[in-house]
């Protein structure tokens, strides 16, 4: 009898030691989260302020977007998952003058809650739409001051420069010196642009784009907006058959080389207008990142359809 109660307990002893380390097993597994568990989460509306923010803060934050790369931000509507996203996160980053429309009621909540959230528009100067720019679809336009500030690589680097004491002050990262050298690489960015887009003759410099989304761009670079397809600062303003006409005629006696098509833009309208203008359709990317992710890869595919489509040398 004895020596079968010292089985037993012997038996009892293994049991309870094995359930101890599956227990701590199971905790380490759980604490670290496939290794991100310890970093926070920082949570960037938009494909270009993410990879911004991720150039800022490396691998000492988790980096997550809400609206997927190639949408429109636009009129992207939150799912149940980018609610929770943004109310869990440590940070947010949104863009700003409702560009994000859709987004505003979880940004709001997420506020309520807690969460710090840096507007990108809040830090840069911002540029006023003229009175041809700021007209459209008054349902979705929107106002005098221009949301699109990411076509400008000298306002990005506002904006690095404002967020890095908010990461050191609500996340406890200093990323000082990481600002420094993103702020850095952002005016080489812009002195390669003005450089490679210096080519373009004056008599040439003029753009038509899908909405009023290149204000910036053409402000920094030196470029007049003749007019858009969809005449807002909102690509889901309203299209009429007056506007249309009256840019088309613009198009002809201003002799537009081409017209920048781009996201939002409704289908067949910009290749209306080139048929009868003689002007050449040309994408721009100007929503979307290319395959590597980078900010600044995507400047350089913006200013690539600009010189092409504008007769100029292309960006490199």
């Amino acid at each position: 009898m004895r020596q079968g109660e010292a089985s037993a307990r012997r038996v009892r002893a293994v049991a309870a030691a094995a359930l101890a380390v599956l227990a701590l097993a199971l905790a380490a597994g759980c604490g670290s989260s496939g290794g991100q568990g310890d970093r926070p989460t920082i949570a960037a509306t938009t494909p270009v302020l993410g990879s911004l923010v991720r150039d800022l803060v490396g691998d000492r934050a988790e980096v997550v977007v809400i609206i997927p790369d190639g949408a429109d931000p636009h009129e992207h509507q939150p799912s149940a998952k980018d609610a929770e996203t943004l109310a869990s996160s440590d940070l947010a980053v949104e863009n700003g003058l409702d560009l994000e429309e859709g987004l505003e009621d979880v940004l709001a909540r997420a506020r309520e809650d807690g969460v710090p959230v840096v507007t990108a528009t809040d830090h840069v100067t911002l540029r006023e739409a003229g009175a041809d720019e700021a007209t459209g679809d008054e349902e979705h336009g929107h106002g005098p001051e221009d949301p699109h500030v990411w076509m400008d690589p000298l306002a990005m680097a506002d904006l690095v420069a404002a967020l890095a004491p908010v990461v050191r002050d609500e996340l406890g990262i200093d990323v000082s010196a990481r600002a420094a050298d993103l702020d850095a690489r952002l005016q080489t960015l812009n002195a390669e642009l003005e450089d490679a887009l210096a080519a373009i003759p004056q008599d040439r410099r003029r753009l038509v784009t899908g909405h009023e989304s290149m204000g910036y761009f053409a402000d920094r670079y030196g470029f007049a907006l003749v007019g858009a397809l969809v005449p807002s600062l909102s690509s889901q303003a309203q299209v009429s058959a007056s506007s249309l006409s009256a840019l088309r005629d613009q198009v002809r006696a201003e002799g537009v080389p081409a017209i920048f098509n781009e996201i939002g833009t409704p289908d067949g309208v910009a290749a209306a207008i080139a048929d009868e203008t003689g002007a050449r359709v040309v994408d721009v990317p100007t929503h979307t990142l290319p395959d590597d992710g980078s900010y600044f890869t995507f400047m350089r595919e913006v200013a690539d359809a600009v010189a092409d489509g504008l007769g100029g040398p292309a960006a490199r």
